[in-house]
């Protein structure tokens, strides 16, 4: 496991691995509609054409369709083991 530092309180760091370019682009299409995030960062990911997207999302400037799933989920999260996480 890394053992890199952790972002700050309300922000998250996510990497995203898809076969092209244009599909990691369009996941983090998607999570910019619904939180602030900085400019996305891409590495080649492999062999094929694979690419791997950096970005940083603000979780605490969430965009309407976020505020409700958040809210939703959040009740849900005590429930949640994170042990079966990768």
């Amino acid at each position: 496991m890394d053992h890199e530092p952790l972002p700050s309180a309300g922000h998250a760091e996510v990497r995203i691995v898809a076969a092209t370019p244009d599909v990691a682009r369009r996941v983090a299409q998607v999570l910019r509609y619904c939180f602030a995030s900085t400019e996305q960062r891409s590495y080649p990911a492999g062999r094929g054409g694979a690419t791997r997207l950096h970005l940083t999302i603000d979780t605490t400037h969430v965009a309407q369709p976020a505020r409700s799933w958040l809210t939703s989920s959040a009740l849900s999260l005590d429930d949640h083991d994170p042990a079966d996480e990768v």
